[in-house]
């Protein structure tokens, strides 16, 4: 039985957001308890909305990054527009903006403006590569960024760099922003103060290169690119079975090579032989050490190949697609699984990996339709039905 309220319950956060890192870390404080007040343009709204229609007829990105939200439909060219959302603003706990270079603060809705004005505001400005610098003007799509910040130039195979399969770059920004979030809330908590937080995607994912990073700049060079292998361990890699599902292993160690050698192999010759017994040795003949893994597990069905190495205390995995994951066995028995109203009914969708067993679970609140809540939210302001309807009339509202 639940003993406490969700973490951000009583929290009320105002977005003018676009794609997936702001999306996403706001997501994340709704998840938590927050109320969320999404700001969009009237004019098709956040442009997530339209990158496809995978999710019966809405974009993917979208439903991922926006549940749980309030969507209301401003014109924030529209000086009528800005002073709804400044209203807005002032009554809110967090603000979180992340629109081009520039605009915010053409706006007055950039982090500086908006503390200065409400001292208990916790605003963040989320941005491509910061406030400043020569590359502070550039767009900054996650794609560029994993190019920039050199994540591609470790990622794939020797012959063929590639992009990371999830928008790495908005995920790390999005992580960061929540956690800042978090953060100064803490702080405002003992100080009584909120302030500026200011996180970019390029810093975020610059911070996630740590380990490539501190190899290329302390040992002379970056980790080669090793598609499923490891650049310093050995096996570590997908192997070939029988009815041709790949298995994937990692052997940390000695110990565990001298096991996997005598229990899964049936070759325990090679727990001391020299050009094996060592991690070092592994690596400097991996293809003698990959062609050993490969003749063993190669001879066994794929679900022998796991339960063997199981036994044998190995790390190993299944090489699964996404449909896989969808009907993963421990999603399904840790019941993981929820319904997620939407414009289009229900959309199943996971729970928040973050999980308070002693308070309720998360809201999993309705995916908006554009302008969803602009009436309730702005009448809840004090704006009259008929002021609703003139600013409907002449576009400053949808």
């Amino acid at each position: 039985m639940s003993t406490q309220p969700l973490p951000l319950d009583g929290i009320t956060v105002v977005s003018v957001e676009q794609a997936v890192a702001a999306p996403f870390a706001t997501r994340q404080l709704a998840d938590l308890g927050a109320r969320v007040v999404k700001v969009e343009r009237p004019d098709g709204g956040d442009f997530a909305r339209g990158y496809d229609t995978a999710a019966r007829g809405l974009a993917s990105h979208f439903v991922w990054c926006n549940r749980g939200k309030e969507s209301v439909a401003v014109d924030l060219k529209d000086p009528r527009g800005r002073e709804l959302v400044g209203r807005l603003v002032a009554d809110a706990d967090v603000f979180v903006q992340n629109l081009a270079h520039g605009a915010a603060a053409r706006l007055g809705l950039d982090a500086a403006t908006l503390c200065a004005a409400h001292p208990r505001l916790v605003a963040v400005d989320v941005s491509g590569y910061g406030p400043d610098g020569p590359y502070a003007h550039r767009r900054a799509y996650d794609m560029l960024v994993q190019c920039e910040t050199g994540l591609v130039s470790v990622t794939g195979t020797p012959e063929q760099p590639v992009k990371s399969g999830v928008p790495a770059a908005d995920i790390a920004a999005g992580m960061y922003a929540y956690a800042g979030v978090l953060a100064a809330l803490v702080r405002r908590g003992t100080t009584g103060r909120g302030g500026p937080v200011e996180v970019s995607l390029f810093d975020a994912l610059a911070e996630w290169m740590g380990h490539p990073l501190h190899h290329g700049a302390h040992g002379g060079t970056a980790p080669a690119r090793t598609g499923l292998a490891h650049a310093v361990i050995a096996p570590y890699d997908a192997y070939p079975t029988a009815d041709g599902s790949p298995v994937l292993l990692s052997v940390q160690n000695d110990r565990e090579w001298r096991r996997l050698a005598e229990r899964v192999l049936g070759r325990p010759e090679l727990a001391d032989d020299p050009a094996f017994a060592t991690n070092a040795a592994r690596v400097a003949g991996r293809a003698a050490t990959d062609a050993a893994v490969a003749a063993a597990l190669g001879a066994l069905p794929a679900e022998e190949a796991v339960r063997r190495l199981d036994a044998a205390g190995i790390a190993c995995a299944r090489l699964n697609s996404v449909a896989e994951l969808v009907r993963h066995p421990q999603l399904a028995a840790r019941d993981r699984w929820r319904p997620v109203d939407s414009p289009a009914g229900p959309l199943p969708s996971l729970l928040p990996p973050v999980v308070f067993p002693d308070a309720p679970e998360a809201p999993m609140g309705r995916v908006p339709a554009l302008g969803e809540h602009t009436d309730a939210v702005l009448a809840a302001l004090g704006v009259p039905a008929a002021e609703l309807a003139r600013l409907r009339t002449s576009g400053v509202i949808a």
